[in-house]
């Protein structure tokens, strides 16, 4: 497949069309070493990374059997990152209850100095129903920092709910959870549009 054919399109009534297709480690290298280095990526945690850094980082999310990595784009243009992984293999490994159908996602958008008005929020939007647009996609867990405020915000926003903090090796992170349905009822998506 293609890495410029999406794998996954939605409409945001106010802010237009986004998309998902696979990222590309060599070609988006440059264009992910911006992002991941910025200082508002303080909590992507790669703020010191190389170029070089950053392809091997994502040649071997490309390589790995339960981690995938994805470019954004909005209206047709890179605009954030997204990743996809199994935590009971990954991340969360003996750090909660795992269960069938748990798909743990990060999201990363990229910098702007001209931002729109509930980007980030349409940007996540895109990215749960990206994840529940595979049927077998039955919870989406999430481990951010516990100082990230904003991305918690996010998190409530599109139907999380706060398990609790646990520790992992490089942070604290506050474990969410969100169910197909509690998507569906934050957003107002329904399973026919996702």
């Amino acid at each position: 497949m293609s890495t410029t054919e999406p794998l996954y399109s939605r409409t945001d009534a106010a802010l237009g069309t986004f998309a998902v297709r696979p990222l590309d480690p060599f070609s988006d290298a440059e264009l992910l070493h911006g992002w991941v280095t910025h200082p508002k990526a303080a909590f992507w945690m790669m703020q010191d990374a190389s170029l070089p850094d950053v392809e091997r980082e994502y040649m071997k999310i490309a390589a790995a059997e339960h981690h995938d990595a994805y470019i954004g784009l909005h209206e047709g243009r890179p605009a954030f990152l997204m990743e996809r992984y199994d935590p009971s293999r990954l991340e969360l490994v003996g750090l909660y209850d795992a269960q069938p159908g748990d798909v743990g996602m990060h999201f990363l958008v990229a910098p702007t100095d001209t931002p729109l008005h509930g980007f980030t929020r349409a940007v996540i939007t895109t990215v749960m129903a990206a994840l529940f647009a595979d049927p077998e996609t039955r919870r989406v867990v999430v481990e951010p920092d516990v100082s990230n405020k904003a991305v918690h915000a996010l998190n409530e926003a599109v139907g999380f709910v706060v398990d609790g903090p646990v520790q992992k090796p490089e942070k604290e992170a506050l474990l969410s959870f969100c169910t197909r349905e509690q998507f569906e009822t934050a957003t107002g998506l329904t399973g026919a549009v996702i």
